[in-house]
């Protein structure tokens, strides 16, 4: 496992418009961890919510900076400017390149459902 901690940024919102609204966080390109998708635990005001994480420089969306965002399974309401602490466990994919916003829609639902399996079989 391992653990990145931050305050959550505003970002573009695309994932709100694709069903999974995430939480970012600005991560520095000297992090050790790899890019790609993970199975996680977010930690937010004491409570603890399963959920998918992708880290990396989004190429779908033309992104340039890397970032970290977080889908909390489960949560409602906003997290602007709350510290989070992101527990990381399975790297279930790489980060690629989609050529539709309706491809990397259906790639982070079918990503959304893996990880759900996995933390139901882990009993995280």
């Amino acid at each position: 496992m391992q653990v990145i901690e931050g305050v959550v940024i505003g970002g573009n919102r695309l994932g709100r418009r694709l069903g999974f609204p995430t939480a970012n966080i600005a991560v520095d390109d000297s992090l050790s961890i790899e890019n790609g998708v993970y199975s996680s635990k977010v930690w937010v005001e004491g409570e603890v919510y399963c959920a998918m994480t992708n880290i990396g420089v989004r190429p779908s969306v033309d992104g340039t900076k890397r970032l970290l965002e977080t889908h909390l399974f489960g949560f409602r309401g906003l997290l602007y400017g709350l510290k989070l602490r992101v527990e990381l466990y399975d790297k279930i994919r790489d980060e690629k390149k989609f050529s539709s916003v309706e491809e990397l829609r259906q790639q982070i639902e079918q990503d959304s459902n893996k990880i759900k399996e996995l933390m139901a079989k882990a009993q995280l």
